[in-house]
């Protein structure tokens, strides 16, 4: 090995080891030189990164990894995204009277066609009063419980028996169900 002087260092001094005064500094007094002296670099950037680096000058380059030419490997699936939330339609009331005017059974369809099972709901039923010339008295409103759970893709129906107070419809009276609300989670 055969050491160069950097920047006007004397020969046996490494680069930036000189004392206050010009000489070598304490610790290096004498310290071989010549052939048989060695020295260690300064760590040196490499090439394409900042300056940083910490391999030597004499070091190899780096090279690419050589591409497998064996067939690769199939590669694991891809992470699956999650599925759409549930989508809840439903027919409008089929009626049936009852033996009771003042109550009739309601049948609804439903059909999910989202991508989750619908778990939990609830069915808003908003029953008319009708007078005897066709006149609208009042809407009652009964909550219930959806029929669940309703599968992705799937079709479903429910049949509730609907009451209201029997002093609100007297003779010549009947109610229908018209109106269908429907929360679901």
């Amino acid at each position: 090995m055969t050491l160069v002087p950097l920047d006007g260092s004397p020969a046996g001094t490494p680069h930036g080891s000189a004392g206050a005064d010009g000489g070598p500094a304490a610790g290096t007094a004498g310290a071989p030189s010549g052939p048989a002296a060695t020295t260690t670099s300064p760590p040196v950037a490499s090439p394409g990164h900042s300056g940083t680096g910490n391999r030597r000058s004499d070091a190899p380059e780096p090279h690419a990894p050589e591409p497998d030419p064996s067939p690769s490997a199939p590669s694991s699936p891809a992470p699956t995204s999650p599925a759409a939330p549930a989508d809840l339609t439903w027919s409008a009331p089929v009626r049936e009277a009852t033996d009771k005017r003042w109550c009739e059974k309601v049948t609804v369809g439903f059909r999910n066609t989202g991508g989750t099972a619908v778990r939990s709901g609830t069915i808003t039923l908003g029953t008319h009063i009708i007078g005897a010339l066709g006149v609208d008295w009042a809407t009652i409103t009964s909550t219930r419980p959806l029929p669940v759970p309703v599968a992705p893709g799937s079709r479903g129906s429910g049949t509730w028996t609907v009451c209201v107070d029997d002093w609100r419809v007297p003779l010549g009276m009947h109610v229908e169900t018209r109106i269908v609300t429907v929360v679901w989670s």
